[in-house]
């Protein structure tokens, strides 16, 4: 197995193969590369659970630890995942929310398995990074009430004077 020299690891409680097939069918140029099973030595290993799904999404790499409920996922570490246009962010934004995740604010969701997501698309940085302050002052004004975001309302904010 070719292994990158840093990815993130993820804390799971059994349900990280799961998990990795959805990401890795949601976000596009993603696969999964690798599954260790445990052995008949490893602590809390539950029979037909692998104890490390190895995967990768777009050029992003990570490892799906099955280490069990006592580390649950936080709001403290999420995926920043860069789309491209609307269709896009309304297809992975409702394939994530699916059979249990939740909506937060700002284009942040939490999927059933408690990790947390910012779905952002690629517009949404062309606005933030011009060089006009007010385009930013007010696309961020608008963003701030949004749970999803919305391109078309967010570049409409940026091109009132």
């Amino acid at each position: 197995m070719d292994h990158p020299q840093i990815s993130t690891c993820f804390w799971f409680d059994m349900n990280g193969l799961e998990a990795a097939q959805l990401y890795t069918s949601v976000v596009p140029d993603s696969q999964i590369t690798h599954v260790t099973e445990p052995t008949s030595n490893t602590p809390g290993r539950a029979d037909g659970v692998p104890l490390e799904v190895y995967f990768r999404l777009g050029t992003q790499h990570f490892v799906a630890l099955n280490g069990g409920p006592q580390f649950p996922h936080t709001s403290a570490a999420s995926i920043q995942l860069y789309v491209d246009g609307q269709d896009e962010l309304d297809r992975i934004w409702s394939a994530l929310l699916a059979d249990g995740g939740s909506e937060v604010q700002c284009g942040w969701l939490t999927d059933r398995f408690g990790l947390s997501w910012q779905i952002i698309p690629r517009q949404f940085i062309d606005l933030m990074t011009s060089a006009d302050e007010g385009v930013r002052e007010r696309v961020v004004a608008k963003m701030l009430t949004m749970t999803k975001l919305d391109i078309a309302p967010l570049e409409e904010a940026a091109s009132q004077a």
